[in-house]
């Protein structure tokens, strides 16, 4: 091969390769950027008057006296509007049997537009639902209100070639020339009174329990449950993974079968985490029966069972790799083979062992399906250590599916999911920078 077409072909290759880095950084950005925006959402937010009321009553938390008179403050600015809807319920409507009928419903849908939007009515009888108690605690979600209870969403379907176009119909024209009518612009000119927005910094939402199903508080539970789950995992992982590969390497030979046995181990990586969930029901919960119900013991076995085969696997390489010299230096001087794999071959291997550590740490904290059925739940707690013996427990991974399918309210709870994604990901991002710097120590002292 010419020297000119190996140059071509190398540069080639770098090109490609360089490609391929631009290419896969583009891609992270455009993954993690939606993420990290929406997801500071959750602790950084324009909050108002309810979200410092709900603070001070659930929580103990703020400036009591500061917050009251912020309160007469508004009271003061939303009392018209409950004065108009009072008014309007008073007005005698010469109508017919059908246009009242029609126009008393119109009446209950703006009053509950106006309920979620300022909460409660003044004289009624507080909510059980603490949903129900306090109207929009973020200004965004105050605005989309706003916006609903302004405007009417119609479809014209004048147009026969294209589907039914939506289009915004102003409230107000159902109440023209009664004394609600005033209502709609006396809201839109006044929110800012009614609310007081003003930016708050939540960072307690990493570590407060949730309120009301997630529709308030914070994801303190979950966070704790997946570094129960994580953690307890490797621990149970981490041991057994590093004597099977020990064994594997230094004991087991070359025999038909050790060959089948690695087979099915590399077959078990390529498992899908649904059946180890299963395997976990049917073998921790029901047949050893380690806990009357899902408990985070044995979620943890689960999560072990799952990421053993890649412990293994990592752990037989990086053992595998230790130059043989080692070995007989350590037999000349007269260790034993125990000694010598325990001395000299699991040190010179433990930064290749620390990778997979590292690899199986962070898939174990995002594992959902197999937590689903032995530990994961979508409300609860914060445990105590103790208590993961016989409890359930929420989780990062379990509680961001549950959330963005099946909760009642998922368009309105966008901030706490992107906040338990933002948080599930840095999480594991810790876990593995944490391991990486403790390999780079470990390496650099076996070097120095």
């Amino acid at each position: 091969m010419r020297l000119r077409t190996r140059k071509l072909l190398d540069r080639s290759f770098s090109g490609l390769g360089f490609l391929s880095i631009g290419f896969m950084a583009a891609s992270l950005l455009v993954i993690l950027a939606p993420i990290f925006g929406r997801g500071m959402g959750a602790a950084v937010f324009q909050g108002t008057i309810e979200h410092r009321r709900l603070m001070m009553e659930k929580f103990h938390r703020g400036d009591r006296d500061m917050i009251e008179a912020e309160l007469d403050q508004v009271r003061a600015a939303r009392a018209p509007v409950y004065d108009m809807i009072a008014a309007f319920k008073e007005e005698p409507q010469r109508l017919s049997f059908g246009d009242r009928i029609q126009r008393r419903k119109s009446m209950r849908e703006v009053e509950d537009l106006v309920v979620e939007l300022l909460g409660p009515l003044p004289g009624k009888k507080r909510p059980i639902l603490i949903r129900d108690q306090y109207g929009e605690t973020r200004w965004d979600q105050a605005k989309v209100k706003l916006g609903r209870l302004l405007y009417i969403e119609e479809y014209d379907y004048s147009d026969r070639a294209q589907m039914g176009r939506k289009i915004l119909v102003p409230r107000e024209q159902k109440f023209r020339g009664t004394s609600l009518q005033p209502l709609f612009a006396y809201v839109e000119e006044n929110m800012e009174q009614m609310f007081l927005p003003r930016t708050t910094f939540y960072w307690r939402f990493l570590f407060d329990r949730s309120l009301d199903a997630h529709f308030f508080g914070g994801i303190g539970p979950e966070v704790l449950g997946t570094l129960y789950l994580t953690i307890m995992a490797m621990i149970f992982a981490i041991p057994m993974g590093i004597i099977a590969a020990i064994y594997l390497v230094e004991y087991a030979g070359d025999s038909s079968g050790i060959q089948l046995l690695r087979t099915c181990i590399s077959s078990l990586a390529g498992v899908p985490s649904i059946v180890f969930g299963l395997f976990g029901l049917a073998f921790f919960l029901n047949t050893l029966s380690i806990s009357e119900s899902k408990s985070v013991l044995a979620g943890s076995l689960t999560l072990a069972l799952l990421v053993l085969p890649t412990v293994i696997r990592a752990s037989e390489e990086a053992i595998r790799a230790v130059p043989h010299t080692y070995r007989e230096a350590a037999l000349s001087l007269g260790a034993g083979k125990w000694w010598t794999v325990v001395t000299v071959i699991l040190p010179a291997a433990l930064p290749g062992i620390l990778t997979s550590i590292v690899i199986s740490m962070g898939r174990a904290a995002g594992e959902t399906a197999p937590i689903i059925f032995t530990a994961a739940v979508s409300v609860g707690q914060p445990l105590k250590f103790w208590e993961t013996i016989s409890q359930p427990t929420p989780a990062l991974s379990w509680n961001i599916y549950n959330l963005a399918t099946e909760h009642e309210a998922v368009d309105e709870i966008r901030h706490i999911q992107y906040g338990m994604v933002l948080t599930l990901v840095l999480l594991v991002l810790l876990l593995n920078i944490t391991a990486i710097v403790l390999r780079a120590r470990i390496s650099k002292k076996l070097r120095g």
